[in-house]
């Protein structure tokens, strides 16, 4: 007999009577089995949904070796009878007429009916997408990576594929994963103690990418407007629920979008993602309102009700300076010229405005090399974003801050002038070994252009109500965890 999904044998009966009495087959995993009077009851489960479907099956109907090897976590295939369920919350059950074993499962099955801690859970991430709580993240994770396409291909944007592998740091900060196939026990240096990497793989020291940007800029500048969504890769010793090592990034970059234009994107971007989950992945967020944020649809539903606020990065300063005038204590200091943390992103949007951010011209100490930078007085400071004036060089950056999250978009208005890249590039002594491919984009047909980076698990964060980074990707990797 052809199997039936379980999300597909839960809608057979959507009316009362409707396909009652119809033989079908269902696979799945043993969530529970309880026993009644002769009578056993299974919650089976195969992923397609949240919600389990009950198997019925008297005692006496099946061999008693057979029902004894019915335990949580077991495999299992059964046929049976689809009928009316007289119980709560479900629609339908089935009435088991023969039942196989696929896979027994024994008394050590880490997963049983108790709870564990999410700690618990990471040290068997091999098993914990079978519990309902993964089972609806990585469901929501699939509906999120639709609506991301969907959204791109929708608006005109070409999927543009960049290399993983990468001789670049984008970001400028050093914090690069190696990739060698060098014996590290007899490594060849000059004179100097360098490495030589001429007799590596690809002749030169190169690294897994911390972001596609760059090469994301090439495609704008060539397509109009293209967007990279894939695997990223920071070597930074953050032990925080925020960050991970391995993350997947989407990146747009449009050609001719000016900072005005780019926080619209931003701000409609992220609502339609938002209200993909509402709309395709009801079941698993009533799940998780329920059992890990209770206020999880209503924060949702608020995103998309609200017009985020756009303040400049001097009036934010402002602002937290005179929470702390009036009381508010910080565990670090938000004078003009930091970088913000995320308690204050987090008192911006969940305190003071109650609603989403996107911060603008922000100083260019702490900004990477390739944002636009704002006009500049003749007293050092800036003229940025309808007309702010800050008391310091500032850049164009568009930064959305999120509540729970923080920082959940990292965007900009890209420098578009040759000369002014190229000071920027030296002030920082950077190398320009590996950028002169970039510089070149600015000497020939050079254009206007701006881009964002979303964190995917930082979406996914938000979109979940889970409180840790590490609980919304399958297998995550952060400093001194490789597992699986």
């Amino acid at each position: 007999m052809k199997r039936t999904k379980v999300i597909d044998a839960l809608q057979v009966l959507p009316q009362r009577g409707s396909g009652e009495g119809a033989m079908i087959c269902v696979k799945g995993w043993v969530r529970s089995k309880r026993d009644s009077k002769g009578i056993f009851f299974i919650a089976l489960n195969d992923g397609s949904t949240i919600k389990n479907i009950q198997i019925v099956g008297d005692d006496a109907k099946f061999p008693e070796e057979t029902v004894k090897r019915i335990t949580t976590g077991a495999c299992l295939c059964v046929e049976g009878k689809l009928v009316e369920s007289p119980a709560a919350g479900q629609t339908s059950e089935i009435q088991a007429t023969a039942i196989e074993i696929l896979g027994d499962c024994d008394n050590t099955y880490p997963l049983q009916k108790k709870g564990a801690s999410w700690e618990y859970l990471r040290t068997v991430a091999h098993l914990r997408p079978r519990t309902n709580t993964f089972g609806a993240i990585l469901r929501i994770r699939h509906n999120m990576a639709m609506a991301i396409h969907t959204y791109f291909h929708e608006h005109g944007y070409f999927y543009f594929h960049t290399p993983l592998i990468t001789a670049s740091d984008c970001e400028g900060a050093g914090n690069m994963f190696q990739v060698t196939t060098k014996n590290l026990y007899d490594l060849k240096k000059d004179e100097q103690g360098k490495i030589l990497y001429n007799d590596d793989f690809f002749g030169e020291q190169t690294s897994l990418t911390v972001s596609g940007q760059l090469e994301g800029e090439l495609g704008a500048t060539a397509l109009g407007a293209i967007y990279t969504f894939g695997p990223t890769f920071r070597a930074e010793n953050s032990n925080t629920p925020r960050h991970l090592a391995e993350f997947w990034m989407i990146e747009p970059e449009v050609a001719f979008l000016d900072q005005e234009e780019l926080m619209d994107l931003e701000e409609d971007f992220i609502k339609y993602c938002v209200r993909w989950a509402l709309d395709n992945c009801k079941d698993d967020l009533e799940f998780l309102n329920k059992m890990i944020d209770k206020s999880l649809i209503e924060r949702l539903e608020g995103v998309l009700k609200e017009t985020f606020v756009r303040l400049p990065y001097t009036e934010g300063i402002n602002i937290l300076q005179e929470a702390v005038k009036n009381g508010k204590k910080f565990e670090f200091p938000c004078n003009w010229g930091d970088d913000l943390a995320s308690e204050h992103e987090r008192y911006l949007v969940e305190e003071h405005f109650k609603k989403p951010v996107i911060m603008t011209d922000y100083p260019r100490s702490f900004k990477s090399f390739y944002m636009k930078q704002n006009e500049e007085t003749s007293d050092g400071g800036s003229v940025g974003y309808k007309g702010a004036v800050a008391p310091g060089p500032t850049m164009q950056g568009t930064d959305v801050l999120f509540p729970s999250i923080g920082e959940i978009i990292g965007g900009s208005v890209r420098e578009e002038s040759y000369d002014k890249l190229l000071a920027e590039v030296e002030r920082r002594e950077m190398d320009l070994t590996h950028l002169t491919w970039y510089l070149d984009t600015r000497k020939y047909g050079s254009c206007p252009h701006a881009g964002f980076g979303l964190g995917f698990e930082r979406l996914i964060l938000f979109v979940t109500g889970m409180q840790n980074i590490r609980d919304v990707i399958p297998f995550p990797r952060t400093p001194g965890n490789a597992q699986f």
